[in-house]
């Protein structure tokens, strides 16, 4: 069931995100989930499976985005380095990652950067 999207910028994130849905559909390894609004980041470890949440962490959640210098860049970097050690005490070193529809640049390519340099591979 198609629904009518009156902005066209919401309508082209729409498509961005059901055609990497479909591709993140066929992969068997977790994935990690990355939402962006204006103010806060949230990135989220499901399981392919389930589709149950395993691990979830946020610019909301735990101070992280809070204080500090380079605003909601770097916060998006506290998130990312956050997201990957709660990954290793789950286990999970292999994920592939969801950009939801969201451009990969700033904030996003910030979450993505410190979670490979804390230690997941995708």
């Amino acid at each position: 069931m198609k629904r009518k999207i009156r902005s066209r910028t919401r309508a082209q994130w729409v498509q961005r995100r059901t055609r990497v849905a479909r591709g993140m559909q066929r992969s068997e390894r977790t994935r990690l989930t990355v939402y962006r609004s204006a103010r806060h980041i949230y990135a989220q470890l499901v399981d392919p499976i389930s589709g149950r949440t395993l691990v979830s962490v946020s610019t909301r959640s735990g101070g992280l985005g809070e204080g500090g210098d380079g605003g909601k860049v770097e916060a998006a970097r506290r998130v990312g380095k956050a997201i990957a050690e709660r990954a290793r005490e789950k286990q999970i070193e292999e994920v592939v990652f969801n950009r939801n529809g969201f451009l990969f640049h700033g904030r996003v390519k910030a979450l993505a950067e410190a979670a490979r340099e804390a230690g997941l591979r995708f």
